[in-house]
């Protein structure tokens, strides 16, 4: 039986370091710029009585809380194993992913309903305010987004947060559109149309984010990853002539795990195999192997093909 936690990955671990502590200080610059124009949107909003202004606080704030638990999943993900715990908090990124999921979605709740509330009750609102301080979301959003794009492809919580953020500075645009009409035409109901525009909109960046966050939490394959293509790149593998036993599983947004069963060819080494295999599954991001071998034609144990010692 091989074990293949072996660390010759080491160069990398001062990167990824580096790389995390990029990016906990772009969530701290996000939050803080988040949360200063929240509160200069929502006072806006209330002092000009503007509901797409208010909507669009609120969800900003529901952003300013995906920023916050998000920077916590980031340091749930660097944790270490315990006696209890063996993989760490790692898991709790996951089921971070899923609580930001379910904030977005009580949020685009809220949207609609004030929004179709307005819209039967319209009432007179700024269209230059409006415009005005949508205008500094754009700036806000558009740079919050800017930040977080360089890390989006590697944790699902960063690629919620800059879709959130990017999309955010697109509902900006929107009512800075609608403020301008507003002003021209003084056509009210634009205001709320544009709340429920801002709904949409999350709403269809959510509902993956929650599949995804579901499928996770659940330990399906991640998305990034194609079971049938890892099956056939360790089989192609110099000395493997099968395999069986796959399992892959997220421990984090960020690592995800595999234990599988090598069918050796009669001559291959089992040591240098099981470091072709861990490298090549390491290229295609799954970073914790564990991986038993077996030497072809061995007489199995039981009719599932689990053979001699390396049944589990």
């Amino acid at each position: 039986m091989e074990h293949t936690h072996e660390h010759h990955h080491h160069h990398h671990h001062h990167a990824d370091a580096a790389d995390v502590a990029s990016l906990k200080g772009i969530y701290w610059i996000s939050i803080a710029l988040n949360l200063a124009f929240v509160a200069v949107e929502a006072g806006v909003g209330i002092w000009k009585g503007s509901l797409g202004l208010l909507s669009d606080a609120g969800h900003n704030l529901s952003d300013v809380f995906s920023l916050i638990l998000a920077l916590v999943a980031v340091r749930l993900a660097a944790t270490h194993g315990n006696k209890i715990f063996t993989y760490g908090y790692r898991k709790g990124s996951v089921l971070i992913s899923l609580l930001n999921a379910v904030i977005l979605l009580v949020a685009v709740g809220a949207i609609i309903v004030e929004s179709i509330h307005k819209l039967s009750q319209p009432a007179a609102v700024d269209g230059g305010a409006i415009a005005w301080t949508a205008a500094v979301g754009i700036v806000v959003n558009g740079l919050t987004a800017f930040l977080l794009m360089k890390h989006r492809k590697g944790d699902i919580n960063t690629r919620g947060a800059f879709l959130h953020m990017a999309a955010d500075t697109l509902v900006s645009v929107g009512v800075v559109v609608s403020g301008i009409v507003i002003s021209i035409t003084g056509w009210s109901f634009i205001d709320p149309l544009i709340g429920l525009v801002v709904a949409a909109i999350i709403l269809v960046g959510t509902w993956d984010l929650l599949s995804e966050s579901l499928r996770m939490s659940m330990d399906a394959v991640p998305e990034s990853i194609d079971p049938d293509d890892v099956r056939r790149d360790i089989e192609e593998t110099p000395g493997v002539i099968g395999v069986h036993h796959i399992h892959i599983w997220p421990i984090s947004t960020t690592e995800t795990a595999i234990t599988a069963h090598l069918v050796l060819a009669p001559d291959a080494t089992a040591h240098e195999v099981v470091h072709r295999v861990k490298h090549m599954l390491s290229e295609e991001g799954i970073k914790h192997a564990t991986l038993e071998t077996e030497l072809a034609g061995q007489p199995c144990a039981d009719e599932e093909g689990c053979c001699g010692n390396t049944c589990s």
